[in-house]
C-alpha cells in the first residue's frame, strides 16, 4: 500500500499532475488500481484524465474540488490552507525561527 498525500502537499502541486504517482496517492490507491480506473474512465469524482501522447494526467484543480479545498469553498480549505502556511512560513516568520534558535 502506499502513503497517501497530505492535503498540504496535495495544494502545493503544478496546475497538472501524472496520474501516477500523484493522482494515485492522493487517493490512496495502488498504482494497478489507479490504472485500471482510469482505463474505465471511473476514477472517484469524475476526474478527468488527459492524455499528453502516452503521459496521463490530471488537472490540479479538479483534485482541490474533489477534496473540497477550493478556497471559500469549505471549512476545510481554510484549515488546510493555515497547514501549508504554518508548513512554508513567510520570510518575517523565518528571520524570526532564525532568531530564536540563535
Amino acid at each position: 500500500m502506499t502513503a497517501a498525500l497530505s492535503i498540504a502537499e496535495i495544494l502545493d502541486l503544478p496546475a497538472l499532475v501524472p496520474l501516477w504517482p500523484t493522482v494515485g496517492k492522493a487517493l490512496g490507491l495502488a498504482e494497478s488500481t489507479t490504472y485500471q480506473l482510469a482505463a474505465e474512465n471511473r476514477l472517484p469524482g469524475d476526474l478527468e484524465v488527459i492524455r499528453l501522447g502516452r503521459r496521463r494526467v490530471v488537472r490540479t484543480i479538479d483534485l482541490h474540488r474533489f477534496f473540497g479545498l477550493l478556497p471559500g469553498n469549505s471549512e476545510t480549505a481554510a484549515e488546510a490552507t493555515a497547514a501549508v502556511s504554518s508548513e512554508h512560513p513567510t520570510s518575517p516568520d523565518l528571520k524570526a525561527q532564525e532568531a530564536s534558535a540563535q
